[in-house]
């Protein structure tokens, strides 16, 4: 069995393989969905109560890399930070211990399992993924009713947690609008549901819930965020896209319009003028290529052991591409350009069927890219990450 199952199919392993076409179709921004897989030990080696004691109890955490939590009382920063802004473990401890919730923020950025798994998504997703991780102990509760502003799937690892679900109050609210107390009303009770070791649930972005502690054992549980662009995103990618080929768009707004008296009817009148310009100018392509190439460039490089493993490459030596690696092939005049996490990657034209070959799916060697100094090429594809060796 792999040691990490949930890497070959990280959407299918959260929610039950062969269920992901319904997901789209039904749930994704639309409804809660929960998966009672029936099987505690599923997400074992993801993250452990005993990993969260260590974490809080041995490293020097920062103000924001750990915060805590309590619905029933507030905590503020300064009762857990100290004056050089590191997490005071002793005040975690307390404050834990008289019922506040743990949180750890940004948990991918220094825990390797959780790094793979939010990687793994990234790739169905198109989209950033990152980690909260919630240690709340018996009989409580970390936030009052809320919602979230981005889409999540809650991993329970450890314990129980009773979940309440409300009404939607925002339907795929903004990633800038955040909960904001007291200004939506909760609306009827929807579902409850307990989640157990080895459950998931996936909770749309704008639908109202809070959790608590069930049971007698302190309850761990992993949220995953997806951070997606949405078509408003693209739509102004596109119309500055267009503003390049369209003086008009460049054009300044008529003096004078800040006036309390301006005569706003012409305005309006061109503004629909140019919206019907912007109708059969826009194109979908170049606006996605950019939003591609951004996605791609913002990813970090997956390249563990590319400094330990730095030994010259033999004609034996067999590689292959990194699965699941993003990247797109582009060019820049005469040059070459290879996309990828961290930024790009410049090539000669004669190198192109090379990088190509090395990136095709198949296992190759040094001499299957049939160029000279094929060893530079693949040196420069392991340092990147986007290709390991077999």
């Amino acid at each position: 069995m792999t040691r990490e199952p949930w890497l070959v199919d990280p959407l299918g392993y959260l929610i039950g393989a062969g269920r992901e076409e319904d997901f789209f179709a039904r749930a994704y921004e639309r409804e809660a969905l929960i998966v009672h897989h029936n099987a505690p030990e599923r997400f074992a080696g993801l993250i452990s109560l005993d990993d969260i004691d260590r974490i809080v109890t041995t490293l020097d955490l920062r103000e924001g890399q750990l915060s805590l939590a309590d619905a029933s009382n507030n905590v503020d920063a300064d009762e857990y930070v100290d004056a050089a802004d590191f997490i005071d473990r002793g005040a975690v401890a307390d404050r834990y211990r008289r019922g506040a919730t743990i949180v750890l923020n940004q948990a991918h950025q220094f825990d390797p399992a959780l790094a793979r798994l939010c990687r793994g998504l990234e790739h169905v997703f198109s989209s950033h993924v990152q980690t909260n991780i919630y240690l709340t102990p018996p009989n409580a509760q970390g936030f009052r009713t809320h919602y979230d502003n981005h889409d999540v799937f809650v991993i329970q690892v450890e314990g129980e947690k009773a979940w309440r679900l409300y009404d939607m109050p925002i339907e795929a609210p903004y990633r800038g609008e955040a909960f904001e107390q007291g200004r939506y009303e909760t609306g009827p009770l929807r579902q409850e549901f307990v989640l157990k070791p080895g459950d998931c649930a996936y909770v749309p972005r704008g639908m109202m819930h809070d959790a608590q502690t069930s049971g007698a054992a302190p309850s761990l549980h992993i949220t995953v965020g997806l951070i997606t662009r949405t078509w408003a995103d693209l739509v102004l990618e596109a119309v500055s896209e267009v503003a390049l080929r369209s003086p008009d768009l460049r054009r300044s707004l008529p003096a004078g319009f800040a006036h309390a008296g301006f005569d706003r009817a012409h305005a309006r009148a061109h503004l629909k003028a140019l919206a019907r310009t912007l109708a059969d100018s826009v194109e979908l392509d170049p606006a996605l290529d950019l939003m591609v190439d951004t996605f791609i460039r913002s990813r970090a490089a997956n390249n563990r052991s590319a400094v330990r493993d730095v030994a010259a490459i033999a004609t034996s030596d067999r590689f292959q591409v990194q699965p699941r690696a993003p990247f797109r092939i582009a060019e820049d005049g005469d040059d070459v350009i290879l996309i990828s996490p961290g930024g790009e990657l410049k090539f000669a034209p004669a190198q192109r069927a090379a990088v190509e070959r090395a990136l095709n799916g198949d296992a190759f060697s040094v001499g299957d890219l049939s160029i000279e100094k094929a060893d530079a090429v693949i040196s420069t594809l392991l340092a990147y990450g986007l290709i390991t060796r077999t």
